[in-house]
């Protein structure tokens, strides 16, 4: 940058060069012949000529390095040009007076000056001219006696020389900022149309009045329009859209607006926009720009269209707290929710509620129909849940075949029963779905809040113990929450936890109940019936305690353990008495029931065909193949089948038909009915009863406990007969009693 700058100086140089010689020549006119004098102006013309045509090659200097010969050859031509200018000093002086001496002197003081003010870039050469004039001047002066001239003159080239020192510094100085400044303008520049080709963000800048200056290409692709279309628009009437006209701004753009109008910075604001008519969302940041007078001079920043990123942060917060089967909002919402409205009723001394709802007989639809009918039915649930929905209650799906309300204000209680009926009502009505017509109906529990629990996580669990009542109740009705209910379930726990532990500490035993021939009245089998006396609990009744088993699998290994009881007190009576072991959906779904029995036979030596196992209807729908799989390897073994509770639940005859069961039992209901001439209990067991003879099934009549039921089931035709009139379940011990010697065993077995 020095050595360039030598070239935009040269016309400079050689005006002052030509000035001097000009006055040089003047001073010595009268005392140097002209000859002379124009031969030196001649050199001192070819050596400026020299100077000046190396110094043009300099210009590109600072775009290339130098070598060191160029820096030499530059230096020595300084010094060229200072050996010209010596020769008034040296040849002329002598033949001039002490004026032209003295007005010599001041023409060179100039030259040195000006040189040193015109080529501060390159001091080496400035300082070499100076120094090479100056002392031959001292010693000119010296010479002649002017001793005084000799030290102004040494004392003036100590002070160009100095000068010229520090005038470079300060070129050099401002010559490296302003470089430095052109270089981070050009990588500025470089990164803002690297930012706007390249990137997803564009700049936007708009003046005092807000209108939009300077549009960048990016810009105005973005706002899909041409920039000639855009410079001096409004800003807020270009993304505004029809809101333009009527005034009502979305949320954010009115922030945007505010910001605008009190010159406030701001950083990734998220603004809704109208751009071709269609709504977007981009994120803007700003900043005002204040000039150098501290004068306000409009807004400059940069932006991005993040529409797809919102659209999919949204599609993220949907799935996160909605069900994706149903559309419903999920667990997390409804919690969300429920804490909402638990502090609002905090606030307000009002109420909340919030209601669970689980549907009846989903399960059998999702047995036997596949989860494909279930997930449809589930969508027609919730769409039906939706529809009862009002502004002051949140349904949602907890997960499975469960929902839930939020009921925000519930300060007339008469509200939650009417929203749990109608739910009932609604939930219970046909479906069809796949060519199927659905039934299922609802149970409903209800909490109250801050009435039956403060936090959520409390209301929640009251909830759930209230539709459990339900449940219990029989299902398609609605419950809520008391305090018993709390008694109960702990209860619950402390039956589970001690069931848990019955079969180690062998407090579950078996009774046996007989079941005799209708023609003879002898034994032909026992029905081995389940018996748990507790240590903490005492003698609990199989109806508390066989659900409970089934609801939490314990059912699996109790089950086991009454085949092999079972079996290994058969093997105690008589060869033709079998032993009727019940068998729950639990254990006939279970892959290792068919080992398990075949294990309990071997262990025992009991013979398959001494094994009746007995299920009821509820088991094929839950699973018909496996149910049916299952009992046919059972057959296979040799074990009869006997199909119990048959009327009472649907009855269908394609299980008669697909499986052969050895034994129809009818239920106790309908002999009592019968006993009671009840026609419709009549005509079932006389249906019953050939149905059976047709497929070669004997059946056996449940619950006789009269003379008058015994006469009118042998009348109606059933083989075999069960029930307190011949003997109530009983220990193993007394069971084995009624083998003994004597006449009427059975009979004196039920009196004893």
């Amino acid at each position: 940058m020095q050595y360039a700058s030598l070239a935009r100086v040269t016309f400079a140089r050689l005006i002052v060069h030509g000035i001097a010689a000009v006055a040089t020549v003047q001073i010595f006119a009268s005392h140097v012949m002209m000859m002379a004098l124009l031969g030196w102006a001649l050199a001192l013309g070819g050596a400026l000529y020299y100077c000046a045509r190396y110094d043009r090659t300099l210009g590109d200097a600072d775009r290339r390095r130098m070598s060191r010969d160029e820096v030499n050859a530059q230096t020595i031509a300084a010094l060229i040009t200072a050996a010209v200018w010596l020769v008034p000093i040296v040849f002329f002086t002598p033949f001039g007076d002490d004026q032209s001496r003295l007005q010599l002197w001041t023409v060179l003081a100039m030259l040195m000056t000006a040189t040193a003010v015109v080529v501060p870039a390159v001091p080496m050469g400035t300082i070499l001219f100076s120094l090479v004039i100056g002392s031959a001047a001292t010693i000119s002066f010296a010479l002649h006696g002017f001793w005084q001239s000799a030290g102004i003159a040494t004392v003036f080239v100590i002070i160009i020389t100095v000068g010229t020192i520090e005038a470079a510094r300060m070129f050099l100085a401002s010559r490296v900022a302003e470089a430095g400044m052109a270089e981070k303008a050009e990588v500025v520049s470089l990164l803002l149309r690297e930012f706007e080709e390249g990137g997803a963000d564009w700049l936007w800048e708009v003046d005092t009045a807000r209108r939009v200056r300077a549009v960048s290409p990016r810009f105005a692709y973005a706002l899909s329009l041409d920039p000639e279309d855009i410079e001096g628009k409004p800003f807020i009437q270009l993304i505004a859209g029809p809101a333009w006209e009527t005034g009502q701004f979305p949320s954010s753009l009115h922030d945007l607006a505010e910001r605008l109008k009190r010159r406030e910075s701001f950083s990734n604001l998220l603004v809704r926009v109208t751009v071709a008519g269609e709504q977007r969302w981009w994120e803007l940041s700003g900043t005002p720009k204040i000039t150098d007078n501290g004068v306000y001079d409009g807004f400059r920043g940069v932006g991005s269209d993040v529409t797809e990123q919102r659209e999919s942060a949204d599609k993220i917060a949907q799935l996160a707290r909605y069900d994706t089967l149903t559309g419903l909002p999920n667990r997390l919402m409804l919690t969300e929710s429920l804490a909402e409205a638990m502090r609002y009723a905090d606030q307000w001394r009002t109420r909340c509620a919030f209601l669970m709802i689980d549907l009846d007989r989903f399960k059998a639809v999702n047995d036997t129909l596949g989860h494909l009918v279930g997930d449809q039915l589930l969508a027609k649930v919730s769409a039906r849940l939706r529809e009862l929905m009002t502004d002051n209650e949140l349904c949602g799906r907890l997960g499975g075949d469960e929902f839930a309300i939020v009921i925000r204000d519930a300060t007339d209680l008469n509200q939650v029963s009417r929203v749990a009926k109608a739910v009932i009502e609604r939930l219970s009505q046909p479906y069809e779905v796949d060519h199927h017509t659905l039934y299922v109906g609802a149970s409903v529990g209800a909490a109250v809040g801050p009435r039956d629990g403060s936090t959520v996580e409390t209301l929640m669990r009251n909830a759930d113990l209230a539709l459990y009542r339900a449940k219990d109740a029989g299902g398609g009705t609605h419950f809520s929450y008391e305090p018993a209910l709390h008694a109960h379930a702990e209860e619950r726990r402390q039956l589970e936890f001690a069931l848990r532990r019955a079969l180690e500490r062998n407090e579950m035993l078996l009774h046996y109940q007989p079941v005799v021939s209708a023609d003879s009245e002898s034994i032909v089998s026992f029905e081995a019936l389940l018996r748990w006396n507790s240590k903490e609990h005492g003698s609990v009744s199989p109806a508390k305690f066989i659900p409970l088993a089934e609801d939490t699998r314990l059912i699996i290994p109790i089950g086991e353990w009454v085949l092999r009881e079972a079996c290994a007190e058969a093997m105690r009576w008589p060869d033709h008495v079998k032993v009727a072991v019940n068998v729950s959906g639990e254990q006939l779904l279970d892959p290792h029931f068919a080992s398990t029995v075949v294990s309990a036979l071997a262990m025992t030596g009991l013979p398959a065909r001494r094994l009746e196992i007995e299920v009821t209807e509820s088991i094929f729908l839950r699973d018909a193949t496996a149910a049916r799989s299952t009992l046919e390897q059972m057959m296979g073994l040799g074990c009869s089948i006997a199909l119990d509770d048959f009327g009472t639940g649907y009855s269908s005859l394609g299980y008669l038909r697909k499986l052969r069961f050895s034994t129809i039992k009818v239920d106790r209901s309908f002999v009592q009915g019968a006993a009671q001439k009840n026609p419709e209990s009549l005509a079932i067991i006389r249906a019953v009863v050939a149905m059976a003879e047709s497929l070669g099934v004997t059946t056996t009549a449940e619950g006789v406990e009269t003379e008058a039921e015994l006469e009118i089931t042998k009348a109606l035709g059933c083989n075999k007969i069960q029930g307190y009139y011949f003997g109530r379940p009983m220990p193993a011990f007394d069971a084995r009693r009624l083998f003994a010697p004597g006449p009427n065993q059975a009979r004196s077995g039920a009196a004893a």
